[in-house]
């Protein structure tokens, strides 16, 4: 049985537990005990559904624990910072069927419930050398690691479920098709006028037997007619995803069990396409390159224009119908606001706010330094960094600004070509209709751009000071006997001279 802490207790016996400001027991890390793999999963999915996992991925470690009695059991292991955090944990770990715990190194007991607000103390330290010793008030048991199991790796072996009502809303899409389709459909698209670019994938050979790696056609489509859904979803050989999360993608009609967007460990660089049916993961560690479909329609040859000869005076040339690009404010609601540029006037101000920003923020924000200021992207979101002018990404590396709309009222795809498509640039495009090229490379993380290099400076070290004071010689006090006259050194003072005598008065007797 455990100890209840009480109120204003202040001496604890678990190695590494302390009181908070609120007297609750709490160590430098939370942990979870759950019984196995499939409870982990039920975890993830219960804590995703609710928040965020960034919280606590860069603390986060995942290991499969013995016990003495050979029972394998997972472990999750991350930063406490807060009992608000770890209350959050301990009831998601009490619905997915786990036990949670705090402590500091190998030690950890159990975290406070109903029973005990303000947490638990152990009686008695188990004498062991295990990696791992739990004290709960139902057992008390040591483990040892056996293995360490990474969240991205158990995230790409977990199949989807099957989910009819998942993926019916519109928006953006991902097509993969095996290399004897990929030029059925890029002509279908280009036939029926449907905006997509397309790239070409390779994979290593799935046996030895192949001597050729497996070539697929990835299409991106910013929306696909309702009318071409079911030929896409039902055709063999064609696989029809939604992204779901920056660098991941389900297929349309199955669900993963975990919330993708709440998970960042997939690269932005690349994408994961998750498969149902039982087939494996595709995963691209970097999406190719990606061409408009219209480049690839049928290109007919006519025979040669035959002028027609007109006098000098009689040619008149035909009134251009060319509109120059304009921005107009815009009532409807922002959406993808995910970049901001910075005047150089209002640098000062980022620098600020620079020091009030979080980790993640800084780590996943990119910046590029031009003459004509400072261009901040954050592929979430841009609001949390509140300097400079908003703008929203209409268009893969198209930008506009928040709160405007472009007139002529053209789609996207065709102002972006319209500027030119530019490979490898990022637009701009300002107030005032002119565009700004920014190159891809030029973006840097924020974190890296920020810091700047501290001084610092060699002190010299010298041994001649201690030499010397090792070499000067200690005083030695020695005690010996008083004598007979012990005050015969000390000269007489004032106050033992012989009083004085005082003058004569009323009272008193000359002496």
């Amino acid at each position: 049985m455990l100890d209840r802490v009480a109120v204003h207790q202040t001496r604890l016996r678990t190695p590494g537990l302390g009181l908070d400001a609120k007297g609750v027991a709490l160590g430098a890390k939370g942990l979870v005990l759950l019984p196995s793999i499939d409870r982990l999963v039920a975890f993830l999915a219960l804590y995703t559904r609710q928040g965020s996992l960034a919280d606590i991925l860069r603390s986060l470690v995942v290991e499969i624990v013995r016990s003495k009695l050979g029972a394998r059991e997972v472990t999750l292991l991350f930063a406490a910072e807060s009992s608000d955090r770890l209350d959050r944990v301990a009831e998601i770990a009490r619905l997915a069927g786990g036990y949670s715990f705090t402590g500091t190194s190998r030690h950890f007991v159990q975290y406070r419930d109903a029973a005990a607000p303000f947490g638990y103390d152990v009686p008695q330290i188990l004498p062991s050398d295990a990696a791992l010793s739990l004290y709960h008030n139902a057992f008390s048991q040591t483990y040892e690691v056996e293995r360490r199991v990474d969240v991205r790796t158990l995230l790409l072996r977990l199949e989807p479920h099957l989910d009819p009502s998942a993926g019916q809303d519109p928006g953006p899409r991902w097509l993969l098709a095996e290399s004897g389709l990929g030029p059925a459909l890029i002509r279908y698209f280009s036939r029926s006028s449907v905006e997509a670019e397309v790239g070409l994938c390779e994979w290593p050979p799935e046996s030895s037997f192949d001597d050729a790696p497996v070539l697929r056609y990835l299409f991106r489509a910013p929306a696909i007619p309702a009318r071409m859904v079911p030929l896409l979803t039902s055709t063999p050989g064609l696989g029809y995803f939604v992204p779901v999360a920056p660098g991941a993608a389900v297929e349309v009609g199955f669900r993963h069990p975990v919330n993708l967007r709440a998970c960042p460990v997939f690269g932005e660089a690349g994408l994961v396409l998750f498969r149902g049916g039982g087939r494996e993961a595709l995963e691209i560690a970097k999406l190719p390159a990606m061409g408009d479909v219209a480049a690839f329609a049928r290109v007919e040859l006519g025979r040669e224009p035959v002028a027609a000869k007109v006098a000098e005076g009689d040619a008149l040339r035909p009134a251009s119908v060319v509109l120059s690009l304009r921005l107009v404010p815009s009532s409807e609601p922002w959406r993808s606001v995910t970049a901001s540029w910075i005047r150089p006037q209002e640098m000062p101000l980022l620098r600020h706010v620079a020091y009030a920003l979080g980790p993640e923020t800084l780590r996943r924000a990119r910046i590029a330094f031009t003459a004509a200021g400072a261009f901040l992207r954050h592929p979430t979101g841009i609001e949390g960094i509140p300097v400079g002018e908003f703008f929203r990404e209409v268009h893969p590396g198209l930008y506009i600004p928040a709160g405007y709309d472009a007139v002529p009222a053209v789609a996207p795809g065709v102002l972006f070509r319209a500027l030119g498509a530019p490979a490898g640039q990022a637009l701009f495009i300002g107030r005032d209709g002119r565009a700004i090229g920014v190159p891809e490379e030029a973006f840097v993380a924020l974190e890296t751009a920020l810091l700047e290099a501290q001084q610092w400076s060699a002190v010299a070290v010298s041994s001649a000071g201690l030499t010397a004071a090792l070499a000067t010689e200690l005083p030695e006090v020695v005690l010996g006997g008083v004598g007979i006259r012990p005050l015969r050194d000390l000269a007489p003072s004032e106050a033992l001279a012989e009083p004085r005598a005082l003058p004569p008065g009323p009272g008193r007797t000359p002496q």
